[in-house]
Order: structure tokens, then C-alpha cells, then sequence
């Protein structure tokens, strides 16, 4: 179970710095008004639901596409 842990804790460093970066990317490349609101909209959203599947999978409630922590 420990390991199972630490394997989510890691997941969830990566998918961070994965979202802070793309999140700097939107930042740096000026996008117009609608295009980059949208797209930080969407970026949101994709890490919320990834974020959501890892904690189904971690509890066993559903496979969620991803290898089964154990």
C-alpha cells in the first residue's frame, strides 16, 4: 500500500509540472482574447478530470484506462 502511495504522489508531481508548463506555454505565446481564455479553460478542465481517474484508480473504483496501482 506504501508503494501504491508513493507511485500516486509521483503521478501527481508529474501531471503537475506537466500542467504548469503547458500553462506558462499559453502564457508566453500571446493567443487572442477568446483562443487563450478557451485554451486555460481546457487545460483546467483535462487536469481535473486526469486528476479525478488517478484517485478512482487509487481507490479501485474503476480502471480508468491507467495501470492498476497496487
Amino acid at each position: 500500500m506504501l508503494t501504491s502511495l508513493v507511485y500516486f504522489v509521483i503521478y501527481l508531481i508529474v501531471i503537475g509540472l506537466v500542467l504548469w508548463l503547458l500553462h506558462y506555454l499559453i502564457d508566453v505565446i500571446p493567443l487572442p482574447e477568446p483562443f487563450g481564455r478557451f485554451a486555460r479553460i481546457a487545460l483546467i478542465v483535462i487536469g481535473v478530470l486526469i486528476v479525478i481517474l488517478m484517485l478512482l484508480n487509487f481507490i479501485g473504483a474503476i480502471d480508468g484506462g491507467m495501470p492498476r496501482m497496487k
